[in-house]
């Protein structure tokens, strides 16, 4: 009896997503990188024209990109991308070259913006026409800021009607709203048929879109009637029709709505994806949770960037980049501290007769700073959920201060402790607690004023915060310290 050929087939060997994968396959990249350049520079101090150790070179640089090639197949698109941004630009165009054109428009889309715009330079028109050719009309709306307008023409050539039309939807919305990372791709259904006609349209599909936890009821004219779970549908009797089984009360988003108050929704909701409707009722698109996870990420990213005051770039990218990058914020952090040690040195009478606070000095501005440095992440990160509203916030100020209050004073008894241990004097150490507790309540108040104030005005409230509050405690922590001790110890 002879077995049918998928019977022979050995079954296949499931491959586990670990992120750890594509840091061993970084690593084991970046060893055959040195080693291809150990050769490399061996092969240089040869005598120049050595035809024999030119071919060992080149015998070897094939050998090496054919095992890179193989490592970079073997990968996903994510772990490639992941690589390409953990490389310095040289070998990271190498390393580009040696990718599948399979692989080039997944790659594309997974990298952060700053590596794809060198990726995309590397390319000539033809393969870049080849990578986009095949993307939905969302995908290609994502990449077309950063290619070359007529490859964005010559890719429109083959797209149809209605994805020409959803490509142009897609690049009119501003960049971090809705609209400009929902999805085309959808399940819509009417109504007034039965689940085993939805059954038989489902078993016609290629495959269901990414992320489909429910299906969209509409009407003739598009207008969103109601939503499906594909749970409902899978447990209900195929006879019974879709209107007596969907979901009236839904929640829509708008494509103008912002993406971070799309995530929110997600969060709170706990949703896998959401409608996309426009001002008439229509269904337009769909944000899954894929999508709102990279905009999560990508708010964390930036927010933590731009407390520092910088905003993204290339970790290889050249120094000229990066001083352009970082230098405003650290020129006005040297101001900054500049004005602290002026403050400082006005007390230079009252810190000679008492050394000590020359050390004791630095604390109180420490733990300001730290204080201050609670209160301004809880501020931003209510901020960023839409949490602080104009009812809310003196009840929320009102609240940060007692709470610091609390918290100065239990650890300004530690402090004043400690003072006294190393000054023996009981004056000190008082004024030690009092500078201790009146900075904490500047940090507190900076903390909630810097984020709001910046907010209020339709900034980045998290922009270069963490200077200004270091700056504040800095300098009225020594003014506060030194002049009460100015005052009370002289």
């Amino acid at each position: 009896m002879t077995q049918s050929a998928a019977a022979q087939k050995p079954p296949a060997t499931p491959r586990r997503l670990d992120p750890e994968d594509a840091q061993h396959a970084l690593a084991e990249v970046q060893e055959r990188l040195r080693r291809q350049q150990l050769v490399a520079d061996l092969v240089h101090r040869q005598e120049e024209g050595d035809a024999k150790a030119n071919l060992v070179e080149d015998l070897v640089h094939r050998q090496h990109e054919a095992e890179l090639k193989t490592l970079l197949d073997g990968l996903h698109p994510a772990d490639i991308a992941f690589i390409l941004e953990s490389l310095p630009k040289d070998e990271r165009q190498s390393i580009w070259k040696l990718v599948s054109p399979e692989h080039d428009a997944d790659v594309l889309l997974e990298v952060e913006d700053w590596v794809r715009e060198s990726l995309i330079e590397a390319m000539d028109r033809q393969d870049l026409v080849a990578a986009t050719g095949n993307m939905d009309a969302d995908e290609l709306a994502d990449l077309a800021p950063d290619l070359p307008p007529d490859v964005v023409a010559e890719v429109q050539k083959g797209l149809t009607e209605e994805e020409r039309a959803q490509l142009l939807e897609a690049m009119g919305y501003p960049e971090d709203s809705v609209g400009a990372i929902m999805d085309f791709e959808m399940v819509r259904v009417c109504e007034d048929v039965t689940l085993e006609v939805v059954l038989r349209y489902l078993r016609r599909l290629h495959e269901l879109p990414d992320h489909t936890d429910q299906i969209f009821v509409v009407d003739r004219q598009d207008k969103l009637q109601g939503i499906l779970p594909l749970s409902r549908l899978l447990v209900s009797e195929p006879e019974t029709e879709v209107r007596a089984v969907m979901n009236s009360d839904f929640l829509t988003l708008n494509p103008l709505d912002s993406d971070a108050d799309a995530a929110g929704a997600f969060e709170r909701y706990d949703l896998v994806s959401a409608p996309v409707m426009d001002d008439q009722g229509r269904l337009i698109g769909r944000v899954t949770i894929a999508d709102v996870v990279d905009v999560m990420r990508e708010d964390s990213q930036e927010q933590a960037l731009s407390r520092a005051g910088l905003q993204e770039e290339d970790i290889f990218a050249p120094v000229s980049t990066a001083l352009r990058n970082r230098a405003p914020w650290l020129l006005f952090n040297l101001c900054t501290a500049a004005t602290a040690s002026f403050v400082a040195s006005q007390f230079e009478g009252t810190v000679s007769q008492i050394v000590i606070l020359a050390f004791l000095m630095s604390i109180v501005a420490g733990i300001g700073g730290n204080s201050g440095n609670q209160t301004m992440t809880l501020i931003i990160r209510a901020l960023a959920m839409g949490r602080i509203t104009g009812r809310n916030l003196w009840q929320l100020v009102k609240r940060e201060l007692f709470v610091t209050l609390m918290v100065g004073l239990c650890g300004s008894l530690v402090a004043a402790l400690f003072a006294w241990a190393i000054s023996h004097s009981i004056s000190i150490a008082l004024v030690m607690m009092a500078a201790m507790v009146c900075n904490m309540l500047v940090g507190a108040s900076v903390g909630v004023l810097v984020p709001m104030v910046r907010a209020r005005f339709g900034k980045d409230p998290a922009m270069g915060s963490s200077v200004l509050l270091t700056f504040a405690t800095d300098s009225l922590g020594f003014f506060i310290f030194l002049g009460l001790a100015t005052i009370f110890l002289l």
